[in-house]
C-alpha cells in the first residue's frame, strides 16, 4: 500500500486529505507541526509527503531541510500544499528537491489526489 505523510496544522485540511487519500486506498500519517512531521517520516517513511510551509514549531521549509539531511529522506518526493504563492515562499526550499508547489484555494483535493498519482506515477 502507498504511504503518504501529510504535515499540515490546519485540522479540517488534514482530515479532509486524510479521508480523501484513504478512500483511494492509500496508508496516510498526519503530522500537525514540522517538528513531528519530521519524526513521522523518519518512522513512517512514506512514499511521498505533502507539506504545509506555513506551521507551528517548526515551519515546513525548516522540516523539509532536516528530512532531506537524513538517508531516511533525501529521496522521498515532496509536494508543497501552502496558500503562499511560489513566489512569497521562502528562498531556502528551492534547493531541496520539490515534486511540485500548489496552492491549495486553487486545486481541489481530487485534483490534489490527481498530483500525488502522477507523482508517484499512478
Amino acid at each position: 500500500m502507498t504511504k503518504i505523510a501529510i504535515i499540515e496544522d490546519d485540522p479540517v485540511i488534514n482530515q479532509m486529505y486524510r479521508m480523501k487519500f484513504e478512500a483511494d486506498g492509500y496508508d496516510v500519517q498526519l503530522a500537525n507541526n514540522g517538528k513531528r512531521g519530521v519524526a513521522m517520516v523518519e518512522e513512517f517513511q512514506p512514499d511521498i509527503i505533502l507539506m504545509d510551509l506555513q506551521m507551528p514549531e517548526m515551519n515546513g521549509a525548516e522540516a523539509l531541510t532536516v528530512i532531506r539531511k537524513n538517508a531516511w529522506g533525501k529521496d522521498i518526493p515532496v509536494i508543497i500544499l501552502t496558500n503562499l504563492g511560489e513566489e512569497e515562499s521562502p528562498k531556502e526550499i528551492r534547493g531541496l528537491g520539490i515534486h511540485s508547489y500548489i496552492v491549495k484555494a486553487e486545486l481541489t483535493p481530487r485534483q490534489v489526489v490527481q498530483r500525488v498519482k502522477e507523482a508517484l506515477g499512478q
